[in-house]
């Protein structure tokens, strides 16, 4: 049974599945569009709501907690992704925090199978 389980296991263990996630979201979080398969964009989804929420409200404890899913390390004094990846979450702030709606700041499309392994690909993307 699986009662109480949130989370698409997608076939990694949970270190892997965890790097994988924050890695996906620094690439998101860059370029604001990525293609990978379906099931994967499932679960970035749930976690880019989360990181864009904690950004938005801004206090202390959201911004640990965002620098601990993201993994970042942050120096002021270096020019690296992880400070890209900051930068842009500031812009993305800006963007979201007049939206009415506190939600669904990513959306899915579906693109098609992939031609190696027939896995159904898509996009996923922050919405304007």
């Amino acid at each position: 049974m699986r009662h109480r389980k949130d989370t698409f296991k997608i076939g990694r263990t949970s270190s892997h599945r965890e790097a994988m996630v924050s890695n996906m979201l620094k690439s998101l979080i860059e370029y604001e569009r990525i293609e990978t398969t379906l099931r994967k964009a499932k679960e970035l989804k749930r976690y880019i709501d989360k990181v864009i929420t904690l950004v938005i409200k801004g206090d202390l404890a959201s911004i640990r907690s965002l620098k601990s899913l993201l993994r970042i390390k942050f120096n002021p004094k270096k020019e690296n992704l992880d400070s890209k990846v900051f930068k842009k979450l500031n812009i993305l702030k800006e963007r979201f925090e007049k939206r009415e709606k506190k939600c669904g700041y990513s959306r899915i499309i579906k693109k098609g199978f992939r031609k190696g392994d027939s896995a159904l690909t898509c996009f996923i993307e922050l919405v304007e």
